[in-house]
């Protein structure tokens, strides 16, 4: 199958095969198989692609989003992704429209979910309409930790003020039985994303932003395990975290 996608940013471009293997340093046959027949290159290779072209890597090898296979090491563990900026948006929308019983968000901002998905707060008011008990967490921007964690990303006041964003998206939702929102000073170790007896797991490395960090999913199988270590990670930060009260500033 062809990648029309890619064909079309070239010849848009004035881009041969050869000039493509020439900027990325593969064989022009390679650059050939990616037009025509559609191969996906090795990650690496797509990304510098992707950036001579000035285009998404993802738009241009929709596969490269998919999740690695997970290994036979826990039947919890459902798929592993290097980063999540391999994950779509879709994936998180996907998870929490599945809820019936509940769904729990521990974050310091996570304002990519607004950005990408605007009718989140909707999709959250139809998920209590049917049930659901919302819990979300997010990062008190006057804390210790959270300047911290700007300072260690090298982001600076910018973690500070996704915080002060993600509250002003979440706000609306405090009116809403059903819905709690709280503000946390905690050292965010994971952000943790829940619905029923499924995780998305975003892993916190230091010194790396965390759309830049490892995802896992997970399912929850029997007792203990590790859906159990995050869940109950989320409860203990939930129990020291400060409720937002509605029409508070």
């Amino acid at each position: 199958m062809q990648n029309e996608r890619l064909r079309a940013v070239m010849t848009s471009q004035g881009w041969t095969h050869a000039d493509l293997a020439n900027a990325t340093g593969v064989d022009p046959k390679s650059v050939e198989r990616w037009v025509n027949l559609g191969r996906v290159p090795r990650r690496g290779t797509a990304l510098k692609a992707a950036e001579v072209l000035g285009e998404d890597v993802h738009a241009l090898w929709p596969a490269l989003t998919q999740a690695r296979a997970a290994r036979a090491v826990s039947p919890e563990l459902v798929g592993l992704y290097d980063q999540r900026a391999d994950l779509p948006v879709s994936a998180f929308v996907d998870l929490f429209a599945q809820a019936r019983e509940r769904i729990d968000v521990l974050v310091y901002a996570a304002v990519f979910l607004h950005e990408a998905y605007p009718r989140l707060n909707d999709l959250l008011r139809e998920r209590v309409a049917e049930g659901c008990s919302v819990r979300i967490a997010i990062g008190n921007a006057d804390s210790e930790n959270v300047q911290r964690r700007g300072n260690e990303e090298k982001f600076g006041h910018g973690v500070e003020s996704r915080c002060r964003l993600a509250l002003m998206h979440y706000r609306p939702l405090v009116a809403v039985a059903g819905v709690e929102l709280r503000m946390h000073s905690t050292t965010l170790y994971n952000s943790i994303f829940r619905a029923d007896d499924q995780m998305l797991v975003n892993a916190h490395v230091w010194g790396v932003n965390a759309y830049g960090a490892p995802v896992w999913h997970l399912r929850r199988h029997g007792e203990g395990g590790m859906f159990a270590s995050y869940a109950q990670s989320f409860e203990a930060v939930w129990d020291s975290a400060q409720p937002v009260q509605e029409g508070a500033q």
